[in-house]
């Protein structure tokens, strides 16, 4: 049995191959079920953000769960494996557990140290666990990358600074203009990408912003919490035609701004800022033709957050430290999970036939009262439970070593456990 993770990121494929794998939240439960379905694959959990589509799964067979996800992949964007092959990789057992903690340490992040891929991880973790693709193996694999994550933040200075893409796609306008503090900013999308960016424009001073949103309530709220205005996305021409500084986050899954809507705008030579961060892409690509109009996306973003790494590169030692003790620590946990199927089914066999020896004594124990009763089956339970204890003991230490094996195996024939 392995543990997987097959995957394209910002850093091994462009942005074009990123939008074609990229799986909608609303469909990454059916992802999970489709994929837990596979004859090769035992669990699954789904992850995709902005920046990576990443699979992890328990497998009995390396190749085949590698060629079933592959093929779910290409099926996905429509491309062909030989299309998917050059950006594509793939790690297994201690590699895909120590990538993992790495993800959510945030050292595999455009923005190293940034704090929103803990949440996204958790939320891809709930969903899998809620789907069935979750279950013992990954349950506890997850359960630990979500300490390391919190490790890494609390133990190094990993997330100081600029530690989100959202709060990185704020700065990006304000080193792009020098100040937005005075500039009206429309912010296109009020998802969990869409509060972080509401919350960077707060902090960057900025008093003037409509929030467009699909979802008036949504979108009402989080005006009011930046003293914003709220309007709906049938109103984005009107936000469009008085704004300097767009930040766009829907996961629509295609454009929300498109040439044909924006050259509809009067707009009187007014320069116009996008900085559109959503996964595919809201702001369709040939708006960066149009005079007076730049448009920044996530691959400016990570060329832009590369500048900064210099900052964070001293605690990344520190947080790769945390991460390969994790690790280690990670596979002592997972082998002597192995062994619990077999002690529970030894202590399983034993107790059986503690209990048939009971039974067949019945008639002659039908005098004890029940204090003498509770007293033999105390005595008897005590001795099963201290012949048990060594064995047990033993098998969960050994586990994952050629001892454990043959141990393990012996213990299995004798017992007659299958």
């Amino acid at each position: 049995m392995s543990i997987l993770v097959i995957g394209v990121n910002h850093r091994s494929g462009p942005l074009s191959l990123l939008e074609r794998v990229s799986i909608a939240p609303t469909e990454v439960p059916k992802a999970v079920d489709g994929l837990a379905r596979l004859d090769n694959v035992r669990e699954v959990v789904v992850l995709s953000t902005c920046m990576r589509t990443e699979i992890y799964a328990v497998a009995e067979k390396f190749h085949g769960a590698y060629a079933d996800i592959r093929n779910f992949l290409c099926d996905l964007g429509d491309i062909t494996p030989d299309e998917l092959h050059p950006h594509l990789y793939s790690e297994h057992d201690d590699a895909a557990v120590t990538h993992l903690f790495e993800v959510a340490a945030g050292l595999d992040s455009a923005v190293i140290g940034e704090s929103e891929i803990l949440g996204q991880l958790r939320t891809a973790w709930e969903i899998a666990q809620r789907e069935g693709g979750s279950r013992t193996t990954l349950n506890l694999l997850f359960r630990h990358a979500v300490g390391v994550g919190k490790r890494a933040r609390t133990e190094t200075a990993i997330a100081r600074g600029t530690a989100s893409v959202s709060h990185a796609a704020v700065e990006m306008a304000v080193e792009h203009h020098g100040d937005i503090a005075g500039r009206k900013v429309a912010l296109v999308g009020a998802g969990a990408m869409g509060e972080g960016i509401a919350v960077a424009l707060h902090g960057a001073g900025v008093g003037d912003v409509m929030v467009v949103n699909r979802t008036p309530e949504r979108g009402v709220a989080l005006a009011a919490r930046i003293g914003g205005v709220a309007l709906g996305m049938d109103r984005i021409s009107e936000a469009l035609a008085s704004c300097d500084v767009v930040l766009t986050s829907t996961g629509s899954g295609q454009p929300v701004v498109t040439r044909e809507l924006l050259e509809g705008i009067e707009r009187n030579g007014r320069p116009l800022l996008f900085v559109d961060i959503a996964v595919p892409r809201d702001v369709a690509p040939d708006v960066a033709d149009m005079t007076d109009v730049t448009v920044l996306d996530l691959e400016d973003l990570s060329a832009w957050a590369e500048r900064g790494r210099s900052e964070r590169l001293a605690e990344v030692d520190h947080v790769a430290a945390i991460v390969s003790e994790e690790t280690e620590r990670f596979g002592l946990q997972a082998t002597a999970l192995q062994a619990a199927p077999l002690v529970a089914s030894l202590r399983a066999r034993v107790e059986g036939l503690r209990e048939a020896e009971l039974a067949r004594h019945a008639k002659r124990l039908d005098h004890l009262d029940d204090d003498h009763r509770e007293l033999v089956e105390a005595i008897t339970r005590g001795l099963v439970a201290k012949l048990l204890h060594e064995p047990s003991v033993r098998l969960r230490d050994q586990a994952g070593t050629p001892q454990g094996e043959r141990n393990a195996a012996a213990v299995a024939d004798l017992f007659d456990l299958g």
